[in-house]
């Protein structure tokens, strides 16, 4: 009996022997693993030792377990680290993008890459594409959006400060005479043109900021039930964008006077960034190609019916536009390109006298002077009033072949500016309509206009500014709206707020001159009707 029990005895040191030297071992894999990992396990620890030794069952289990988890999520971190600081910094993103510029968009190196004006315009293009998107929402931009589009356009548009010209200037020599030397200084159409475009980008993005405590109107998520989307449900082809909702009573009066307010900031920056684009593609050089692709006289461009309308004797260019079917974009870029054609052949002629050209015709000078004033006159009513159509097949022929790196950069950045104003301008009279349906709900069934994206509520011309009161009021311009006096700043800021100014007042100037102009021509054609029935008529004098 005794002996059985220091059998047993025995037997029970060799097993707590061989359990501690499992432990120890698993104690030393486990701190080899720990370390890999960054941890500071200590195998000599008593509180591990006893902790190992009161574990039931799976203790060097456990411990492996307990290794790999911190060892997995140690490494996790460090390769989140890792990938952190793989990120490109502004250095690297600057070296791509001047490297695409550089290689023409041609990564093969090839030498088939585009020019270096097209490159710089898709650019700039394509940055705001990824920037701005589709602004289906009166929202501010997100922190990150803003500083990615201030830093990058910044970037590409370092280009126009290089681009310079000779200027005479005085210099006076050691000797105290005085000379006449060449200096270089930017290229005036740059010096005034892109810091007043850098003003119309930060108005709309400060726009679309003071959007951002708003709370009396909302936008109806897509998947919502027609129920929910009782105001202004779309219509029209932008079926995509989300529709704004406002209170059952309609929005305050405090809201729809700010409302009305960022409105005509909006068409401010409009009018002045569609007048820059305009300005720049005007001096652009027509390509061969496309002049190339015309036909040889005015009639077979713009068709019989209207050209028999346009070369009347009377023009009202009013009345012209609505006998035309203007009901889709399509249909008024055909208008447009066919127009455009007519003004480039007729000009073409005008400056041919010779007759022996293929471009000759039997129109006198002064009558093809007249058709292509009329047909400007038509193609600038149909810019302002549909500010948001494609370009035409003209300019995009001008983009395509220029090589002129400022005005590439001009042009882009002026379109790029026009259609975000428009966005913008859009997305606030989809909440105005929304409260003008809520106040009128007898106009609920009225259709959207798809062509301009947006429905047409009393008082919505691009070029009117709203007035409360005295409609004799001095007009508007882009200063009152910046909030920047004349008096402030430094002289490079108050010269292009002064250029914006003019540049705006010049565009309504132009476009009230149209409707003068149209006005003139009904007025005489009205008289000299009245003339011919009364020559007609004898009795109709007495």
């Amino acid at each position: 009996m005794v002996k059985a029990i220091e059998e047993e005895e025995e037997n029970y040191r060799s097993r707590v022997l061989k359990f501690r030297g499992m432990h120890e071992s698993a104690g030393r894999h486990g701190t080899r693993m720990s370390f890999d990992g960054g941890s500071s396990l200590d195998p000599a620890d008593d509180d591990s030792t006893t902790m190992f030794c009161k574990e039931s069952d799976q203790p060097l289990e456990r411990q492996k377990n307990g290794s790999v988890l911190k060892g997995t999520e140690s490494r996790l971190s460090k390769d989140a680290a890792a990938a952190k600081d793989k990120q490109p910094s502004d250095m690297e993103l600057m070296k791509e993008r001047f490297a695409k510029l550089l290689l023409g968009e041609d990564m093969s190196g090839g030498g088939k890459g585009v020019s270096s004006a097209l490159a710089l315009s898709n650019a700039i293009t394509n940055l705001a594409a990824s920037v701005f998107g589709e602004q289906s929402r009166l929202e501010p931009m997100s922190a990150e959006r803003k500083t990615r589009w201030r830093k990058e356009i910044d970037w590409l548009l370092c280009v126009t400060d290089y681009i310079v010209e000779f200027v005479p200037s005085q210099q006076k020599s050691k000797d105290g005479v005085n000379m006449e030397i060449m200096m270089t200084r930017q290229r005036t159409d740059l010096h005034m043109n892109i810091p007043a475009l850098r003003k119309l980008d930060a108005m709309l993005i400060d726009c679309l900021d003071n959007f951002k405590d708003q709370n009396e109107f909302y936008y109806a998520s897509k998947n919502a039930d027609d129920s929910e989307k009782r105001n202004a449900k779309r219509k029209d082809d932008k079926w995509w964008l989300p529709t704004p909702q406002v209170p059952p009573e309609g929005l305050s009066e405090m809201s729809r006077k700010f409302l009305q307010y960022q409105k005509d900031c909006v068409n401010q920056v409009l009018k002045a960034a569609m007048a820059i684009n305009a300005q720049v593609l005007s001096e652009m050089e027509i390509p061969e190609n496309y002049i190339e692709s015309l036909p040889k006289n005015g009639r077979a461009s713009l068709g019989d019916s209207i050209y028999k309308s346009i070369t009347e004797e009377f023009f009202d260019p009013d009345q012209f536009l609505s006998t035309m079917d203007l009901s889709s974009e399509h249909k008024i870029l055909d208008l447009k390109n066919r127009i455009e054609a007519s003004i480039v052949i007729w000009k073409r002629k005008m400056i041919q006298k010779d007759g022996k050209s293929a471009w000759g015709s039997a129109v006198s000078l002064e009558k093809r002077e007249l058709f292509e004033e009329r047909a400007e006159t038509i193609l600038l009513i149909l810019k302002h009033r549909f500010p948001g159509t494609p370009q035409s097949a003209l300019d995009i022929s001008k983009i395509q072949y220029n090589r002129d790196v400022g005005q590439a950069i001009l042009e882009s950045y002026s379109r790029i500016l026009e259609s975000l104003a428009f966005t913008v301008l859009s997305r606030i009279e989809d909440v105005l309509y929304a409260d003008y349906i809520t106040q009128n709900p007898s106009h609920a069934t009225c259709a959207r206009n798809s062509t301009t994206e947006s429905p047409h509520i009393p008082g919505t011309d691009i070029f009117s500014v709203h007035r409360e009161e005295n409609e004799e009021a001095p007009p508007v311009t882009l200063s009152d709206f910046m909030g920047w006096g004349l008096d402030q700043g430094d002289a490079d800021s108050r010269d292009s707020t002064e250029y914006l100014d003019e540049v705006s007042k010049g565009a309504d100037e132009s476009y009230h001159h149209l409707h003068k102009v149209a006005n003139i021509a009904t007025n005489k054609k009205v008289s000299y009707l009245e003339n011919l029935g009364g020559l007609r008529s004898p009795t109709a004098r007495h």
